[in-house]
Parts: structure tokens; C-alpha cells; sequence
């Protein structure tokens, strides 16, 4: 029983070490060679994607819920970043420290005669636990908590809409505590941020925490996985 116990306490630190914040996989080998991190539109500007429709969402670790929208056929690009706080320009240890009042988010671009919004905000809701207030899993603080940055008035709607069809169905423990809030800016993460879930399978984060919440993705929704997703 003692043996058991303790396997359980290891395993439970070991996920706690191994927090999307504690940067565990490509280190950082020099923070002042490292390059500000840049508005979405100076991110993007010729990249081609002024064409598609625009969504942000913020569900705990970017390195999950990058990798499962990735995986939504319609979805052109998945950006990993900051959205919701004050600073400018916010580098990732000042976000992970809870101090700039961001979140880690997505910024994704899609084209929406194929996938629409209400779908993504279902992918949204399987890809993170929207009932958790300031945290998902291992990874707490307000940097990881739900929200949705709408666009548009119509984005708006649709979220308050979807958040109460999940608190009437009567399926959840608990209520959504998904934020709805006015998109205003959108932080580009550090590069190594961007598709990290593929770049590193070995992250032991990736492999316990990432890795279910995507498999999840693509077992939900194989319907509409691009055609390299599916099994």
C-alpha cells in the first residue's frame, strides 16, 4: 500500500515538473539574443492569410491546443501567443510568472466555407476542460486559463450561445468558466513555441499531458481531420 502510494506521488510531481511553464524540450540558450516577440499583423504580413477568418482562443498550454486545431481540416494556421493582458510585447517567462495578466493563446485562421466557428468552439471545448477556472492540468495560474477572444458581434453570440447549451445539457460537473472577452491584441510567442507538439515528442509533458488531449481531438472529430491526421 506504501509502495502504491508513493508510485502515485511520483507520478504526480513528475507532471508537475513537467508544466507547459517550466519550458521543459528546446532550451533557451541566450534570453538576450532573443528576438521581441512581434504583433500578430507583423507576423503574418505576407504570409497570405488576410483571406481566411479569424478566431482566438485561450485553453491552458498552446503547445495542446495548437496541435489540435492544427489537425481541423479547414484550418489554414495555428499561431501560438499571448492575448488578454497589458504589456506590450510580453516574453514567455513574464507571462508564465501570472504577472502580465496574459494568457496563452491561439490565433487561428480558417476558411469558413469549410469549418465554422460553432465547430471550432466545439473542438475548443474538447481540447480543454472549460470548467476549470485558472488552470488546465498540471499548469496553474491565470496565464492558463479558458477564454474566448470574439472578433465580431456574431463571434460573441455564438460563444455565449455554445456555453449555455453545455451548462443546460447537465453533462458537466460543474459550470463553463470560459471567459468571453473582446479580442484587442494578440502577442506572437517565442519561435520555439510554434508546432512544438511535433517537435518534441520526447517532452515528457508532451507525451503525459499533450498527447491524450490531441488523441482526444482526433478520435472526436475524425470526421473532419485532414486527410495526413487520419489513421
Amino acid at each position: 500500500m506504501i509502495k502504491q502510494s508513493l508510485f502515485f506521488l511520483v507520478a504526480f510531481f513528475g507532471l508537475v515538473l513537467t508544466s507547459c511553464g517550466q519550458q521543459q524540450g528546446t532550451p533557451i540558450k541566450d534570453q538576450s539574443k532573443m528576438k521581441e516577440v512581434p504583433a500578430i499583423a507583423d507576423y503574418i504580413a505576407g504570409k497570405n492569410l488576410d483571406k481566411y477568418t479569424v478566431a482566438t482562443f485561450a485553453g491552458g498550454c498552446f503547445w495542446c491546443t495548437e496541435a489540435s486545431f492544427e489537425r481541423i481540416n479547414g484550418v489554414a494556421a495555428v499561431i501560438s501567443g499571448y492575448s488578454g493582458g497589458e504589456i506590450k510585447h510580453p516574453t514567455y517567462r513574464q507571462v508564465a510568472s501570472g504577472s502580465t495578466k496574459h494568457a496563452e493563446a491561439i490565433q487561428i485562421y480558417f476558411d469558413a466555407d469549410i469549418v465554422s466557428f460553432e465547430t471550432l468552439l466545439e473542438v475548443f471545448y474538447v481540447a480543454h476542460d472549460g470548467t476549470q477556472i485558472n488552470r488546465q492540468g498540471p499548469d496553474r495560474g491565470p496565464q492558463y486559463r479558458s477564454e474566448i477572444y470574439y472578433h465580431n458581434a456574431a463571434q460573441k453570440a455564438a460563444s455565449e450561445a455554445y456555453i449555455k447549451k453545455l451548462d443546460n445539457s447537465g453533462k458537466l460537473s460543474r459550470p463553463i468558466a470560459t471567459i468571453i472577452s473582446k479580442y484587442k491584441e494578440f502577442w506572437v510567442a517565442e519561435a520555439y513555441h510554434q508546432d512544438y507538439y511535433p517537435s518534441n515528442q520526447d517532452n515528457p509533458y508532451i507525451a503525459n499531458v499533450s498527447k491524450p488531449k490531441v488523441e482526444k481531438v482526433e478520435k472526436v472529430f475524425k470526421a473532419i481531420l485532414k486527410k495526413e491526421y487520419l489513421p
